[in-house]
């Protein structure tokens, strides 16, 4: 699902994805953040882990995880997109509005 998302116009939102914590496989690679910088994607934020961090760095987009894994997942195409999020004692409502830096996020409640 993750790729599917990342596929699809992301007019500057940020795409957050709940592996559970898990830093066993990547959820997201170059190959993801390239086509999330292609359809206009601002970030992805994974509560898990990433593969490729050297070129990462590089693409114009945000990624922030736990760590990195050199191991590819599995795509079975599972998920939910628009729905709340909670990890890390917060909770990522849909239109919220995220702030990262190398430090971490701050995420901001959506104005009504």
């Amino acid at each position: 699902l993750v790729k599917a998302t990342l596929a699809e116009p992301g007019e500057g939102c940020v795409l957050v994805v709940d592996g559970g914590g898990s830093l066993a496989k990547a959820l997201v690679g170059d190959v993801l953040a390239a086509d999330g910088v292609k359809n206009g994607w601002a970030g992805v934020v994974v509560y898990g882990a990433v593969r490729d961090t050297p070129i990462l760095e590089t693409l114009d987009i945000g990624v922030k995880a736990l760590g990195s894994v050199p191991i590819r997942s599995v795509k079975r195409g599972e998920g939910v997109v628009d729905t709340p999020v909670a990890f890390g004692g917060v909770v990522f409502v849909p239109g919220d509005v995220l702030h990262a830096d190398p430090d971490g996020v701050v995420v901001l409640p959506a104005e009504d």
